[in-house]
């Protein structure tokens, strides 16, 4: 999967807009290594979204909302 940032967007607001929560913005950034010295994308950049793993064996307060 992919996402395609707009003008001005920063990483926790791409990590919010594809994950749900700014929180997941260290997954983001972990799968777009090589975008890492971007800190305010320009509108159209490319940005790399594999699935956010889900782990089962976690309770259900400590599972992504």
């Amino acid at each position: 999967m992919a996402y395609i940032t707009r003008q001005g967007e920063c990483w926790d607001e791409a990590a919010k807009a594809v994950y749900g929560s700014e929180k997941h913005v260290g997954y983001l950034m972990q799968n777009n290594m090589r975008l890492l010295d971007i800190t305010v994308f320009s509108a159209g950049t490319r940005l790399n979204t594999p699935e956010f793993p889900e782990n089962e064996n976690l309770p259900p307060w400590r599972k992504r909302q």
